[in-house]
């Protein structure tokens, strides 16, 4: 018997739950790319971006996901030969680096293992230790999606600021934007990159990046840009098709459009409250249970977690069965864990992530829950009952 019929949820880090509203905003044929009305769709889209990302600066759209805003912040200020610095914490941050390889950049790594944020203190003496003032810029990731770890941005600009250090502060946001608090002038990030499919609640396709005037005279004195990523035009279009480097994503477009309103209704700061709040009842669910089992958040401080995704684990082979049972039995799906994996065994993780982000509030959260404690008793692993309720609680608290 399966109890998963009906509407299924997906608790996956991304994509993330879209709202009735995206999808019927989308469901329209396709529009003349040329009609007015588009372009002042679009021209309104640009401050509701800015206002999501806590910047009065520039933003260039573009037709990818977030890897390919990695390629894209990178191609516009960094030259072949040139170094940057990466601080990491997860899967991401050695992705962002790899991308900067293959754009010909030298890469140095400050590998920060899967538990803790990245330090300033280290990323302060890798500065002080570059006399040549060789590292152009540092690319620090926000939350890293893998680990669930939440860095302090603000602490890097503290640190740049310090050491009189000229390189760029460029931060990964695609998991915490729109969840997790983030202020991109006000912490003095030069440049900051996102995604369409977590917080924005928008199919997977759009790619943000958002850039200051400090970044931008960096780009106009590099040797050359790519055509297609260079963001002059997209920020500052003289035709619609330059937002875009040609045809207009349009239903995405649509999407974004019916998910900024939302977001605007809501407002930032409820917004990042409520991301707040719910994480904090999930993170209270899985500390019951682990009182008496294996379960273990993987990230030990509270302060450190992101409020968009919980990264977690089971003991060897535990996570992949109780995902597929929350999956197959109940419509519930949890996230996979990422670059955790037994290298002995790598189909065995114990490893799983829970996406809380984007369109989410207290009753997707406690029956996600519910349906995990199920779990739990049906597949017979140890944990301490009365997770749920102990979630319950943590919502109730005035």
């Amino acid at each position: 018997m399966t109890l998963a019929s009906g509407r299924s949820h997906i608790a996956i880090p991304g994509p993330s739950v879209m709202p009735d509203a995206v999808l019927q905003a989308m469901h329209r044929p396709a529009p003349d790319i040329y009609d007015p009305e588009l372009l002042t769709m679009v021209e309104g889209i640009i401050p509701d971006l800015r206002y999501v990302a806590q910047t009065e600066h520039h933003v260039a759209i573009y037709i990818c996901n977030g890897h390919g805003t990695w390629e894209a912040s990178l191609s516009n200020v960094v030259a072949p030969g040139e170094t940057v610095l990466v601080p990491t914490c997860g899967r991401f941050g050695h992705g962002w680096a790899d991308i900067a390889r293959g754009l010909g950049a030298k890469v140095e790594i400050l590998e920060h293992g899967r538990q803790t944020p990245i330090d300033p203190e280290r990323v302060r003496q890798a500065l002080l230790a570059d006399k040549g003032l060789e590292i152009k810029a540092i690319l620090a990731v926000h939350v890293d999606t893998s680990s669930s770890v939440r860095s302090d941005i603000m602490a890097l600009r503290r640190v740049l600021e310090e050491t009189g250090h000229p390189a760029l502060l460029m931060a990964d946001c695609v998991a915490s934007m729109g969840c997790d608090v983030y202020r991109m002038d006000a912490w003095g990030a030069d440049v900051t990159v996102t995604a369409s499919q977590k917080g924005l609640m928008t199919p997977p396709g759009l790619g943000f990046v958002f850039f200051n005037e400090r970044a931008a005279e960096v780009q106009r004195a590099m040797p050359r840009v790519s055509r297609y990523w260079d963001w002059q035009g997209r920020a500052n279009p003289e035709w619609f098709y330059q937002y875009f480097g040609g045809t207009a994503p349009t239903h995405h477009l649509y999407g974004l459009r019916a998910a900024l309103d939302m977001i605007r209704a809501e407002g930032m700061d409820a917004i990042w409250a409520r991301h707040e709040r719910l994480a904090g009842a999930i993170w209270t669910a899985v500390e019951h249970w682990g009182e008496d089992g294996p379960m273990r958040l993987n990230i030990a401080e509270r302060s450190q977690r992101s409020h968009a995704v919980t990264a977690l684990s089971l003991g060897k082979g535990q996570g992949d069965r109780l995902r597929a049972w929350c999956r197959d039995v109940a419509g519930v799906t949890l996230g996979i864990g990422l670059g955790v994996e037994d290298p002995e065994d790598p189909t065995a993780s114990g490893y799983f992530r829970i996406g809380h982000m984007g369109h989410v509030n207290a009753h997707m959260v406690l029956g996600l829950l519910g349906v995990m404690e199920a779990g739990l008793s049906a597949l017979d692993i140890p944990h301490k009952p009365g997770g749920v309720a102990a979630a319950a609680q943590a919502l109730a608290v005035r």
